[in-house]
């Protein structure tokens, strides 16, 4: 098996990107990603995308030749991607094993979601597709209401309130703040989260983050190759994906998120890693509840006490554990399919330590991902680290 490293790194600001499309989404960060490898695109054998709801929202499937040609890729092999919101992840660990199987040897990986066309109802509609069609969204279930489900169940259990969960944004919004690709860059004062309004009772506006336009894009190829083609190579060192049940009532354990719990197992014994050795971490705050049971089910934390992180101050930039770094899904906002690929993305800079004013103080190694499809029932988690040359 070929060793797996990233070379390129291109994204597009997260927003509302009413003058562009997918196509045009998508291209932006392509350029910006050969440029950063400064390869050419005849240098580029194969084109993954990922994606959750182009089908839904654009109307538009068959991803791959749309992008492959309107990015000057015409004839290549080129394939989409899709698991939700875990789509750019699985895109990412998709094209890593067409390297490392070595079918390819140079493979360009794109994240793209264009949701903000959609408004009200019909995007409520579209998201819903994520969930179980039979048990749940037919009953007029919504990702934000199972969420909700999730974090009331959390509460009562570990007996908390709403505000002790405040950690998590508040971070995410100092953090997003510094980073002008964020589609919100305001700050959350203390004490400010558990009066927002509500969305769904106790998830409210401070808790939940936004759907968004946005590509990112990363080119990989062989480690062999990256350490003569640019100075600042990241290894992929580990990847690994994992499902549970799509619905949510189906789980042996509502609050334990067993996909994340094997996804991120696989990953650290693969690379002969442990969670105390992860320097950075990009994980999938969709939703409060969802941070601190990511950092219960990866190891980060015990069961009942991951939004402790939080409240101690130990997630920011210059914590022990950093998450969230650019703004987080929370405040950098939430590209769908698009955002296991800024996770990644995100990752390489702080590792090849141009984050800018989003730097984190620890000067760090090795960096994580985990990238969620619906409430935990896909996840994939990837450990980077810098290579030394």
């Amino acid at each position: 098996m070929r060793e797996v490293a990233i070379i390129g790194l291109g994204r597009t600001a997260v927003g509302e990107h009413w003058e562009r499309g997918l196509r045009e989404l998508a291209l932006d960060a392509i350029q910006a990603a050969m440029a950063d490898a400064d390869i050419s695109p005849d240098e580029i054998d194969a084109l993954v995308i990922g994606n959750a709801l182009a089908g839904q929202i654009s109307h538009q499937n068959n991803l791959g030749p749309l992008i492959a040609d309107y990015c000057g890729l015409r004839g290549i092999e080129a394939v989409r991607v899709e698991g939700a919101d875990a789509s750019g992840g699985l895109a990412l660990r998709q094209a890593g094993l067409m390297i490392s199987g070595g079918v390819a040897q140079t493979v360009l990986v794109v994240g793209v979601e264009k949701v903000t066309d959609m408004v009200g109802p019909a995007r409520v509609s579209a998201l819903a597709t994520t969930l179980d069609a039979e048990y749940e969204a037919v009953q007029g279930a919504t990702p934000t209401a199972m969420a909700a489900l999730l974090m009331r169940r959390y509460m009562e259990t570990y007996d908390l309130t709403l505000s002790q969960f405040e950690g998590f944004s508040i971070n995410a919004h100092a953090n997003g703040s510094k980073n002008p690709g964020a589609m919100f860059r305001n700050l959350i004062k203390a004490g400010r989260f558990a009066g927002a309004p509500m969305v769904s009772e106790p998830v409210n506006l401070f808790d939940s983050a936004p759907e968004a336009d946005g590509a990112a894009a990363l080119i990989l190829t062989t480690t062999e190759r990256a350490i003569d083609q640019v100075p600042k190579p990241i290894r992929i060192l580990s990847s690994a994906a994992a499902t549970d049940s799509l619905n949510l009532t189906d789980r042996e354990r509502m609050l334990f998120l067993h996909a994340v719990n094997v996804a991120a197992g696989r990953a650290f014994e693969r690379a002969g890693k442990s969670p105390r050795d992860v320097d950075v971490l990009e994980l999938h705050d969709a939703y409060t509840v969802l941070s601190a049971l990511q950092l219960e089910a990866a190891g980060f934390a015990a069961e009942g006490k991951g939004w402790t992180l939080a409240a101690e101050g130990r997630l920011t930039l210059n914590g022990d554990l950093p998450i969230s770094t650019f703004g987080g899904l929370k405040a950098r906002g939430n590209p769908l399919g698009a955002t296991g690929v800024y996770q990644a993305l995100e990752v390489a800079l702080q590792l090849r330590q141009e984050a800018g004013d989003n730097q984190v103080g620890n000067t760090p190694r090795l960096g994580m991902t985990l990238n969620m499809g619906g409430l935990g029932s896909t996840a994939v988690a990837h450990l980077l680290e810098r290579i030394v040359h």
